[in-house]
């Protein structure tokens, strides 16, 4: 069974519907530039989710240059003129087609990005690493908070490069991939898809560990072919 992109936005994760509600207030106006968000804490009782879906979502916000974090201050509102950022509508993303676009452009940034990961990491970048597979493989991996680790991986593994620019772009991907996550285990029997993302998961956290960027690219490339072809998609690849 395919994925049914119709159903994307039914099935959006909690981060990406909580960035949008708070991208409507600051469209609306109502948080204006230069506001101060709530405190993770705040928003996550006022939206009665957990501080970590919170915090996925104001990296997507962050993302789409809507808010600005500042270290141990909190996330600020930013000005409309110097926002700049890379956006895609969701409802674009609810087409086969768009979304297959996006994986093609995801193969060569998230191969690229496995392999400097490997050549350039440092151990806290391997202790964030550990930390979401930690969170993929737990209790919680059937839930959404599976899926907020997935992309904390991902993200982590973007910043292991040490190239500023590639948690930027990798972390824009990774929210819209999130819904074809969603899509994927609607899609199927959720113990498997769930046990073969991990098992792909690891292999790339292996390689990154060993320090071998040949095995990491071709990880991270079985990854993303794999998780393409759980959505019924076909990527052109050589």
């Amino acid at each position: 069974m395919t994925a049914d992109f119709s159903q994307i936005r039914r099935i959006e994760h909690l981060p990406a519907r909580i960035a949008g509600r708070i991208g409507k207030e600051i469209a609306d106006g109502r948080i204006a530039p230069g506001d101060k968000l709530p405190t993770e804490h705040l928003l996550a009782k006022t939206f009665g989710v957990s501080r970590s879906v919170v915090r996925e979502a104001i990296a997507q916000l962050r993302n789409e240059g809507l808010v600005e974090t500042r270290q141990g201050v909190g996330a600020f509102v930013t000005e409309a003129e110097g926002r700049g950022s890379i956006r895609i509508a969701q409802t674009a993303l609810r087409d086969r087609v768009s979304f297959r676009s996006l994986f093609q452009l995801r193969m060569p940034l998230e191969i690229e990005a496995a392999g400097l990961a490997a050549l350039h990491h440092d151990d806290a970048d391997l202790r964030k690493l550990d930390d979401s597979l930690a969170r993929m493989t737990g209790a919680e991996k059937w839930t959404d908070q599976g899926i907020v680790a997935d992309l904390a991986f991902h993200r982590a593994l973007a910043t292991a490069t040490h190239n500023e620019y590639f948690p930027l772009f990798i972390g824009f991907i990774a929210e819209r991939i999130s819904l074809a996550i969603n899509a994927a285990r609607a899609a199927a029997i959720l113990e498997e898809i769930v046990e073969t993302t991990i098992a792909e998961h690891v292999a790339i956290r292996d390689a990154v560990v060993t320090r071998d960027p040949s095995q990491a690219r071709a990880a991270m490339r079985h990854h993303i072919i794999g998780a393409a072809g759980r959505l019924g998609l076909t990527l052109e690849i050589n």
